[in-house]
């Protein structure tokens, strides 16, 4: 076990904090929060939780707060495992790591232990290695969270461990909404921010700016570098090209937010209908767009042109600067109230169009985006939303 002593400061030391390079990290940082997705974790055994989001998100630190939390709780440092497999080689290696930790659990007695499996889905078939484990009852009482930034690679895999999960729980990690942002940025309360208009304007532009992301938030300068490259080493895993995705960025910033078709976008890359709809579907997969497909009534039509957005300014804005693409502010305004929706509604945005588009349409609101306040007449039921009112609409969601 003497490769894990380094990135398990807990064993050894009283002060491991300090010792660990991602909670240094997260003490330093101005604006720190602990996220409250770690509460929705299972922690009885036996449990298999997944922990899913794009990179740069704070799923690792995330984790380590929670570590931290279970030794305050007097749980016994010892058993806690922790393994980042970013720098595991081989599904070979990965196999006689879980066999090392199961060889300690059992040497040190432990009778309830957690282990962390940090970016798992740098493994390919990583699944095969923990599901043979569970089945041969060595992890009858452990709770197993597993982290990656892939949800095809991490839940939608072939098996999807069924009626292996115990008590485990699926948690999905964003960036901070808006009202996350301003809540933790201004220390107010929802109602505190609705009745303060210079405050909130003054946050959402910012907000605009920076995203949910923490590296941004606190005015990081390597931020947008390190989403680039966290974009970039996904790509490698996936095995897919590079310079498709950079081609394929930059011919939906150039479009965005007008609705578009996959042939459209396969022309501007000289590729074809299918590997447009295979990089699409991989973008979205690790987080980074959000597809809202065209709705007339109850009918959901995906062979029409789509509206692609990305799923929090930030990333819009990294993306921008990697493909060398400015993009309209309209689609920033729109981008935000698609994704705030869809976490809302229940993981799904469409948009309208006939005679007339409605920008963003769910089960329960049909909105209209406007950069300044339009004149044109909309039906009742359509809600029109200046730069403006933006926030203030994302606070009462």
């Amino acid at each position: 076990m003497e490769v894990f002593n380094n990135i398990n400061p807990w064993w050894f030391f009283s002060n491991w904090e300090s010792k660990d390079k991602h909670l240094r990290e997260w003490y330093s940082q101005g604006i720190k929060w602990v996220p409250n997705w770690i509460n929705e974790l299972s922690l009885e055994p036996f449990s298999l939780n997944f922990v899913y989001g794009t990179r740069q998100v704070g799923k690792t630190t995330g984790l380590k707060l929670l570590i931290r939390e279970l030794i305050n709780r007097s749980v016994d440092p010892l058993s806690i495992y922790y393994i980042d497999l970013d720098y595991v080689a081989s599904l070979q290696e990965f196999r006689k790591i879980v066999e090392e930790v199961i060889k300690e659990m059992k040497k040190r007695n432990n009778e309830k232990a957690y282990l962390f499996l940090d970016e798992v889905t740098s493994i390919d078939e990583w699944w095969r290695i923990v599901k043979y484990f569970i089945d041969s009852g060595e992890f009858k009482n452990v709770v197993i969270t597993v982290s990656g930034s892939s949800t095809l690679r991490l839940t939608k895999i072939p098996e999807k461990f069924p009626g292996r999960r115990g008590k485990g729980k699926d948690v999905q990690v964003m960036p901070l909404s808006f009202p996350e942002f301003a809540q933790i940025k201004s220390g107010k309360t929802k109602e505190e921010l609705l009745f303060d208009t210079s405050l909130t304007l003054s946050l959402f532009e910012d907000y605009l700016k920076v995203g949910g992301f923490p590296k941004s938030i606190n005015n990081n300068p390597d931020s947008s570098q390190a989403l680039i490259q966290g974009v970039l080493s996904e790509v490698y895993k996936a095995k897919m090209s590079a310079e498709i995705v950079q081609n394929l960025i930059y011919s939906i910033v150039d479009k965005i937010p007008s609705a578009m078709s996959f042939n459209s976008i396969a022309s501007d890359l000289g590729v074809s209908h299918n590997t447009v709809s295979e990089y699409l579907e991989f973008l979205k997969d690790i987080f980074i767009i959000g597809i809202a497909y065209l709705k007339r009534g109850e009918e959901v039509i995906k062979r029409k042109e789509k509206k692609i957005f990305f799923r929090d300014p930030f990333i819009l804005r990294s993306m921008s600067l990697w493909v060398n693409k400015e993009f309209d502010e309209s689609a920033l305004l729109e981008s935000v109230v698609q994704e705030h929706l869809m976490r809302k509604e229940g993981g799904e945005v469409f948009y309208y169009k006939n005679s007339e588009e409605i920008d963003v349409v769910t089960k329960n609101y049909k909105i209209e985006v406007k950069k300044k306040r339009s004149h044109k007449s909309y039906p009742k039921d359509v809600i029109i939303l200046d730069k403006d009112e933006i926030p203030f609409f994302l606070i009462k969601l």
